[in-house]
């Protein structure tokens, strides 16, 4: 992972697990372009921020989710394009079973700053 590459990537990481943790969809969504693609745990497609803060707004009121991130790699993909990859797992503090999940993001510097322009998550384990 180039040093650049994933010190953006860690950064939008951390801001991206403080706003799950407390399910602030107004923060998560603002570290997204305007014209985001986001396929989260359920079959829709949502788009743009507001998709995403709908997504975050219709997900259960946990009182102490948490995610933690690993196996993560990124690669510059151009000057202004960063693709990611991780696992991520998933802690609802006893109201619901862990999750681990497959994370991918396409990162692309939008206004000067880095946003995830396409978000997938996909079950980690096999499915063939």
């Amino acid at each position: 992972m180039s040093s650049e590459a994933g010190a953006i990537v860690s950064a939008i990481i951390a801001k991206w697990c403080a706003g799950f943790a407390t399910l602030d969809a107004a923060a998560v969504s603002s570290l997204y372009a305007k014209n985001a693609f986001f396929f989260g745990s359920n079959p829709k497609l949502y788009r743009g921020r507001d998709g995403v803060a709908d997504y975050f707004n219709g997900l259960p009121r946990w009182r102490k989710p948490s995610a933690a991130f690993s196996e993560v790699e990124a690669a510059q993909a151009g000057p202004d394009v960063i693709n990611m990859g991780a696992t991520i797992n998933f802690d609802f503090a006893g109201e619901r079973p862990d999750l681990v999940v497959k994370m991918s993001w396409v990162i692309m510097r939008e206004d000067g700053d880095w946003k995830i322009v396409n978000h997938h998550a996909s079950a980690k384990e096999p499915l063939i």
